[in-house]
C-alpha cells in the first residue's frame, strides 16, 4: 500500500484523509487569506467572510506536488513524497466538516501539480461538488494556478466567493530570483487582469493577492509601488504580506530570515493607503533613503516627517484629524460630531469619544498643547 512520509520521518496510508489533510495543511507554508496569521499548524483558519463576519476555514493545498522551482517553497520540484486530494475525497471532508460545526467554509490552494490546468480542473470539481451536488452554503476562497487557462478562471469566478493569485513579489525583476519558472506579466497579471474584468460582470465576489516579503532583498518601497498598482490597476479589494522564512530544504534555505514587524508596517502601510486615502507621494515619507520602513508605526513617522502639528483639535478638518496618529477616520468623524454641539475643552473629552491617548500630544485643544520630547 503506498505510504507518504512526513518531514517529521512519520508515514501514513494515502487512504487515510485526516492525515493527508494534516499534510497538506501543513503544507500551506506561505498563502495567507486574513491579517491575522496562524503559525501552529492547524487546519482550521480564522478570518473575515462576507459582511464582515468572523468566520473558520479549512485551510489545505489540493496537492503538494510543483514543479515550480520557487526558492522560498517547501513544495518546490516535489514530484514524489507528495499527496493529493480526489474532488470526491475533497469535497466529502469538507462537507464532514461542516456538519460537526468546525468549519464555516474553504480556502483551498494547491501546488502545481505537474501541470497548472489538470490540477485547477482538481480544484473546480470540488468546488462545484460542493456547490452544484450538496448546495453547499459556505464561503469558498480558490486560489488561481499562474498560467491556469482562460475558460478554467471563469468557471473559478463563478463558483467562489472570494479568488487570489498570488503575486508574491513586487515586480518581474524580483519573480526571476524567487521563481524562474514563473513569467510575472504573463502567468500572472495577465490572469489577474482576467479575474478583474470578470468580477466586473458580476455583482458579488472579489479578488486578492498576496507577497512574500524580503526573500530576494526588495526594499519596502519596491514592495509599497507594486502594491499600488495591484489597487489601481487590477482593483484586488485586499494585499495580504507573509514575511521570508526559510525554510530547511528549500533553495533559500540559507537566507537571512524576515523580522515579522516588516510585515506589520507593511499592513499599518496599506492601511494608510487603502482606508485613510493617503497619496503615494505623502506616504513616501515614511520610508528611508534606502526605501524601508523603520520599525515604527508608518503614521507616527509620517506625522513627525510633515505633519503641521500641533492640530487644534477644535479647527481642523477631517483630512488634518486623520493624519494625527491615534485618530482614524471613523474618530475624527466623531470629533466633528462633537465641535457641532461643543467645544473640545480637555483631553478627556477626546478620550471618551474613543480617542486613543497617543494623539495627545500632537493636538491644541482649547489653547493647550501637552509637553512632549519625540
Amino acid at each position: 500500500m503506498d505510504r507518504l512520509v512526513l518531514a517529521q520521518g512519520a508515514s501514513f496510508d494515502l487512504e487515510d484523509t485526516d492525515l493527508k489533510a494534516e499534510a497538506l495543511s501543513r503544507g500551506m507554508g506561505y498563502d495567507r487569506c486574513c491579517y491575522r496569521r496562524n503559525d501552529d499548524g492547524s487546519t482550521i483558519y480564522s478570518a473575515w467572510g462576507r459582511n464582515g463576519c468572523r468566520i473558520s476555514l479549512f485551510r489545505t493545498l489540493f496537492t503538494n506536488v510543483c514543479y515550480h522551482q520557487c526558492g522560498y517553497c517547501q513544495n518546490a520540484g516535489r514530484a514524489s513524497n507528495g499527496c493529493s486530494y480526489t474532488p470526491e475525497e475533497l469535497s466529502d471532508l469538507v462537507l464532514r466538516l461542516r456538519r460537526e460545526g468546525r468549519i464555516d467554509g474553504l480556502f483551498l490552494s494547491s501546488g502545481a501539480g505537474r501541470d497548472e490546468d489538470s490540477t485547477m480542473e482538481g480544484m473546480i470539481e470540488t468546488v462545484r461538488i460542493l456547490r452544484v451536488r450538496h448546495g453547499f452554503p459556505g464561503y469558498i476562497h480558490l486560489k488561481i494556478l499562474p498560467g491556469t487557462s482562460r475558460a478554467l478562471i471563469e468557471e473559478a469566478v463563478e463558483l467562489s466567493d472570494r479568488v487570489s493569485i498570488n503575486i508574491e513579489a513586487p515586480s518581474g525583476d524580483v519573480m526571476e530570483d524567487l521563481s524562474p519558472t514563473k513569467d510575472y506579466e504573463r502567468d500572472i497579471l495577465d490572469r489577474q487582469r482576467w479575474i478583474r474584468d470578470l468580477l466586473a460582470r458580476r455583482s458579488s465576489g472579489s479578488q486578492t493577492t498576496q507577497l512574500v516579503v524580503g526573500a530576494a532583498g526588495e526594499t519596502d518601497l519596491e514592495i509599497f509601488e507594486g502594491v499600488v498598482r495591484e489597487y489601481r490597476e487590477i482593483g484586488v479589494s485586499r494585499v495580504y504580506y507573509s514575511a521570508f522564512v526559510p525554510i530547511k530544504g528549500t533553495i533559500f534555505e540559507g537566507r537571512m530570515q524576515q523580522p515579522r514587524w516588516r510585515e506589520s508596517r507593511l499592513y499599518q502601510l496599506d492601511w494608510l493607503y487603502r482606508v485613510y486615502g493617503l497619496s503615494p507621494d505623502e506616504i513616501k515619507n515614511a520610508f528611508d533613503d534606502d526605501g524601508f520602513l523603520p520599525n515604527e508605526d508608518p503614521k507616527v513617522t509620517l506625522a513627525r516627517e510633515s505633519l503641521d502639528w500641533p492640530v487644534d483639535v477644535n479647527e481642523a478638518d477631517l483630512q488634518s484629524l486623520i493624519r494625527v496618529p491615534g485618530i482614524g477616520p471613523e474618530s475624527a468623524r466623531r470629533i466633528i460630531s462633537y465641535r457641532r454641539i461643543k467645544k473640545v475643552e480637555r483631553p478627556s473629552d477626546l478620550i471618551r469619544l474613543g480617542i486613543k491617548r497617543k494623539a495627545i500630544p500632537y493636538l491644541r485643544i482649547n489653547g493647550w498643547v501637552q509637553r512632549r520630547l519625540f
